[in-house]
């Protein structure tokens, strides 16, 4: 089976729960040529689907949920880190984490013991990616208020690549007005 056109595991078990009434019903021949045509399917061993006609066919939920793998000391690092590199996407960020914390801690900026070196080394794409999507209602909230006071005094905003480029007019537009007063209404309430 091609890879664009295999299914996800939400519609294999649906597809088995509807397989699996017809299995119970069928005769020991029809069942054999229904372990063919759900192996061509999904991609499973025979074996296994043998083995989930049998079964109940129900996802199993978690026993224990996953404790925390990093503590406060690598979140404020990584909180440092990625304001230093002004949220760059998590992909840039992670193999960039070791040494921006060595320079950072050269600089004065931030504390790097060993153990936190240690656990930003084996930070995952995916969560960096949950450290800004956490964070990232209230960081656009914060960049949208900025943009907002910068063009209600005419000022412009200084960009590292672009010094003194105007703030974008985009933010006038009557199709953000609502979410950008929800925002600054939002914001106000801190």
């Amino acid at each position: 089976m091609p890879a664009e056109d295999e299914m996800t595991i939400d519609e294999r078990w649906k597809y088995l729960r509807k397989m699996r009434k017809r299995y119970v019903k069928a005769d020991r021949n029809e069942r054999g040529r229904l372990l063919d045509e759900m192996e061509a399917v999904t991609g499973l061993h025979r074996k296994s689907l043998i083995r989930l006609m049998d079964s109940e066919l129900e996802r199993k939920v978690r026993c224990t949920e996953r404790g925390e793998s990093y503590g406060p000391e690598v979140d404020d690092a990584l909180r440092v880190i990625a304001e230093s590199l002004d949220y760059i996407c998590a992909e840039r960020l992670t193999p960039n984490l070791v040494w921006m914390a060595l320079h950072l801690a050269a600089h004065g900026e931030m504390v790097a013991s060993p153990s936190v070196l240690d656990q930003l080394s084996s930070i995952s794409v995916s969560r960096a990616r949950q450290f800004y999507t956490a964070r990232g209602r209230l960081l656009l909230a914060q960049k949208l208020k900025n943009v907002i006071i910068l063009q209600a005094s005419g000022l412009h905003r200084v960009d590292c690549n672009k010094a003194h480029r105007p703030v974008p007019k985009a933010i006038n537009d009557s199709a953000y007005a609502p979410f950008v007063s929800q925002v600054v209404r939002a914001l106000a309430a801190i």
